[in-house]
């Protein structure tokens, strides 16, 4: 009765070791795509991210930190007063706030473009899967992304 079920353990096994290890055949053309895209959409969130903080800096109504506080309560007046925010500080958080989201709407156009046109999404999912998937295509796409970032433009 035992041997009987061994080979059922073992089947099982295999059956469910393959769903798990099934290797998705990415190239390297389509890896090399695809970490562009993620590098050059990661290279823009931090332009926009400095492009943010110098607006803070330069127009010198508040510092960073106090931007943090009031962007955090921005749409709770009694907090907002609780924190003697003045209305030109308000002012500033909300316009800062309006071209954050700009900025996340050119990205996100970017985004979409890129993986749309560039990549084609079959592609796009289908190397996101394996970099999540298989570790040696995460190897492969980590190691591309550390030449493309050590020499960008190439």
């Amino acid at each position: 009765m035992k041997l009987n079920i061994i080979p059922i353990i073992v089947g099982a096994f295999i059956i469910t070791t393959n769903a798990f290890s099934q290797n998705i055949a990415v190239t390297n053309d389509e890896l090399i795509k695809y970490a562009t895209v993620i590098d050059s959409v990661g290279r823009m969130q931090n332009t926009a991210r400095h492009e943010l903080g110098d607006m803070i800096r330069s127009k010198g109504i508040m510092d960073l930190a106090r931007y943090n506080a009031l962007n955090k309560i921005i749409n709770d007046p009694p907090q907002l007063e609780e924190a003697k925010a003045t209305p030109e500080e308000i002012a500033f958080v909300k316009e800062v706030n309006a071209k954050q989201e700009e900025e996340v709407g050119r990205i996100k156009s970017t985004y979409q473009e890129l993986a749309t046109n560039y990549v084609t999404p079959q592609v796009f999912n289908k190397v996101r899967k394996a970099i999540d998937t298989d570790p040696q295509i995460k190897k492969r796409y980590d190691s591309l992304v550390m030449k493309i970032q050590n020499n960008p433009g190439q």
